[in-house]
């Protein structure tokens, strides 16, 4: 009897191991779809706070630095003698680097929630006694002030590269618009801070202590919004259902850096020591062959800072010569390069303005050289109208480039290795601020004044 057992039943057909595993996949597959697609269409309703968030975190993570350059004005009465825009730079950076190099390293052990909240923190105190110093001292200066202000400077560099490493690392894994918020965000700080600048050069001008006064209040300003960034980041940020399940995702994918986050948003994850746990999720590519793999775009990023910082902000306050705009014209650069990178970092949202080609960008970006001599030329023969149009055509393409190379990156990347690799560039983007801050004192050699 071949279709009947010995009892006359109907034998039933034997189902291979191989094809019950494909049939559980295949269920499996289609169980989580269905919850992605719930999810997202759930989460879609938190994106634009999300999105909002970010952008307030952005200006968060550069308001109190973008304030102390834009009070350079009065840092040069204060300490004329000791070129505090290039020294302040200078000592910032390598704090940042030196960080930012350790952190990058441990990404994949280090809790990102108080890591971030840490830097923000940081940010908060260092802003207040930036203030303090300057109400200590009564604004008269001095070589004893001058180091207390360079000390807190290393100070905003440490806490820049918790908080921007971190926040980039983090949101490399969620919509490439959160990016681009946060982006813009660090853009409008400077934007912000240079309008106001405008404001209090105009409100006090004509009183005593004037330049005094404007900078106080913007030092003020900071501490304030450094405070709301720590408030949105502990609390808002972390309960928006979107933001749960781009972390829930990345968990699952393998990412322990958002624990903690998921923690206190009341979700909990496994670890080895639970049942149900897959280690081999664990498995990632290294920082070593995230780095060999996107090689071009962190010389993409390290370039762009190279050339915006060989020239922002040093040169435009010592070497653009005296114009008809008098006490103005510096402040005036200044706040048109930070308004148009602001805006610059917007066109990618236009998807056929967007540059996505890996040699389109490359190219871009060393064209960007040719600003050094246009920069040069200009200051010596040109009128402070060129200089102004030069100045925002600076600021037009470091804002546009940044935001093409950090959203087209961590395509293709699971969680874990999109974390890492925006850590990496954050590396890249801060050694280049460092090399363009140390080539910016090229231009004063030579010139008596060094």
């Amino acid at each position: 009897m071949d279709a009947n057992d010995d009892s006359g039943a109907p034998r039933q057909p034997e189902v291979s191991a191989e094809s019950y595993f494909q049939l559980k996949n295949l269920l499996l597959t289609c169980i989580m779809e269905f919850v992605t697609l719930s999810v997202c269409f759930q989460c879609n309703q938190g994106k634009y706070k999300a999105m909002a968030i970010c952008f307030i975190l952005g200006i968060g993570s550069l308001v109190s630095w973008n304030s102390m350059l834009t009070i350079g004005d009065y840092y040069y009465i204060l300490f004329p003698k000791y070129h505090p825009a290039r020294v302040l730079t200078l000592v910032y950076q390598p704090f940042a680097i030196g960080t930012m190099l350790i952190l990058a390293y441990y990404e994949s052990k280090i809790n990102t929630r108080m890591r971030n909240l840490a830097g923000f923190t940081l940010f908060f105190f260092s802003t207040f006694f930036v203030l303090v110093v300057d109400l200590a001292s009564s604004g008269k200066g001095g070589l004893g002030p001058y180091i207390g202000i360079c000390v807190l400077a290393a100070c905003f560099g440490i806490a820049d590269a918790q908080v921007e490493g971190g926040i980039i690392g983090e949101l490399c894994f969620m919509c490439p618009e959160f990016i681009q918020s946060y982006l813009a965000g660090l853009a409008a700080s400077g934007a912000l801070i240079s309008i106001l600048r405008m404001l209090t050069k105009v409100a006090f001008e004509k009183s005593n202590n004037g330049l005094r006064k404007g900078a106080i209040l913007f030092l003020a300003i900071s501490t304030f919004i450094e405070l709301v960034c720590i408030i949105l980041y502990a609390i808002c940020f972390t309960k928006l259902p979107i933001v749960k399940y781009y972390r829930s995702k990345a968990a699952l994918e393998g990412s322990k850096t958002v624990a903690a986050d998921l923690a206190a948003a009341g979700i909990q994850t496994k670890t080895n020591d639970q049942g149900g746990y897959d280690s081999k999720k664990e498995e990632r590519l290294s920082n070593k062959q995230l780095f060999v793999e996107n090689l071009d775009y962190a010389v993409d990023l390290f370039l762009i800072y190279v050339v915006t910082l060989s020239i922002f902000p040093g040169f435009l306050y010592e070497n653009t010569g005296t114009h008809q705009l008098g006490t103005w014209y510096p402040v005036v650069l200044i706040a048109m390069y930070n308004v148009v990178d602001f805006i610059a970092r917007y066109i990618p949202l236009v998807p056929w303005l967007k540059l996505e080609s890996r040699k389109g960008l490359l190219i871009a970006v060393f064209s960007r050289f040719l600003l050094i001599p246009a920069f040069y030329f200009t200051a010596k023969y040109g009128d402070q109208g060129w200089m102004i149009l030069l100045t925002s055509f600076l600021g037009l393409t470091n804002g546009y480039l940044t935001v093409c190379v950090l959203t087209v990156a961590p395509r293709g990347y699971k969680g874990p290795e999109q974390n890492a690799l925006g850590n990496l560039l954050v590396l890249c983007l801060l050694s280049g601020i460092f090399a363009g801050a140390v080539l910016d004192w090229l231009w004063i050699i030579g010139k008596g004044t060094f």
